[in-house]
């Protein structure tokens, strides 16, 4: 049967929003999570090196995601995927950001090895 979805907030520190409208917190599930980020200009996060792949999809401005092969510049419209156990880094760009994170399993704080 076919589920309406409302998104849950999640509360993060550095002015950035999440909304998760499925994954552990929102749905119980474990096997994905799907969420909506508002990032503000200047926002960053600690390197991490979670046990989920995760594909980030830019629906405005863009992100900067910093990986040991180099730095990635996502702009609206286009999309990444970083892989399990790959060190990683996101930070928005100059005009924020507006994007959908989804994590293969569902993203978990403790999954999410931060530095």
């Amino acid at each position: 049967m076919a589920e309406h979805l409302e998104p849950v907030r999640i509360p993060v520190p550095g002015g950035k929003i999440i909304e998760e409208l499925a994954g552990r917190v929102s749905t119980g599930h474990n096997n994905y999570s799907v969420a909506r980020m508002s990032a503000p200009a200047g926002w960053e996060e600690p390197a991490q090196t979670p046990v989920f792949d995760e594909v980030t999809y830019v629906v405005s401005g863009e992100i900067l995601v910093h990986t040991g092969e180099g730095t990635e510049t996502i702009r609206a419209g286009a999309a990444l995927l970083t892989r399990a156990g790959e060190r990683v880094r996101y930070e928005a760009g100059p005009d924020g950001a507006d994007y959908l994170a989804v994590c293969v399993p569902a993203f978990s704080e403790e999954g999410a090895h931060r530095a």
